[in-house]
């Protein structure tokens, strides 16, 4: 059984036979938090107008309020994709990381197939928002409320995608032993 700090050195460090396509998902994960980054910044920056505005000019911009509440919809499914393309999402693993290695793996599995099928479902419901409200305008910014559910259904491709290759990987792995 290994110690935390030994699973801790184990994720940090960059498989040595990372394949073209590994690369590419990865940069797909990268490219996620970078722009999940950049709204957080872009969010904490109108807060500060809308403060700006309220106190000093005596004028509330009243766009931040939905503007804000659409930038934390994609910080947030943006950052949960890439959490699971780099196995940062918040996960209970006690008892799994406790069990034989026979019933860790098959959890590992399980959870993996969860995980694509919650985001086969985000990704379904998700579109099926996006169609509906194509001509519904988010109040104060006018852009349409089908910008809410987008990023619904990108983090769910992304989430089967990102799942389904841990999947394939953990299988070729064994197959290989």
């Amino acid at each position: 059984m290994t110690s935390y700090s030994d699973q801790l050195s184990d994720q940090n460090e960059e498989p040595p036979h990372q394949t073209p396509f590994d690369r590419f998902l990865d940069g797909i994960a990268h490219l996620c938090i970078i722009v999940s980054g950049i709204l957080l910044v872009f969010l904490i920056v109108t807060f500060g107008w809308l403060v700006f505005g309220r106190y000093v000019l005596n004028d509330t911009p009243t766009w931040v309020e939905q503007s804000s509440l659409l930038i934390v919809v994609y910080i947030t499914c943006l950052g949960a994709a890439a959490g699971v393309r780099n196995n940062t999402h918040l996960s209970i693993d006690f008892v799994r990381e406790g069990l034989p290695a026979l019933p860790r793996e098959i959890m590992r599995y399980i959870a993996d197939f969860c995980v694509a099928a919650f985001g086969g479902f985000m990704a379904w419901q998700g579109w099926l928002l996006v169609m509906d409200n194509l001509s519904r305008a988010i109040p104060m910014i006018g852009l349409s409320e089908s910008w809410r559910a987008t990023p619904l259904a990108i983090c769910g491709l992304l989430m089967v995608l990102f799942s389904g290759v841990n999947i394939a990987q953990r299988l070729m792995k064994y197959g290989r032993k």
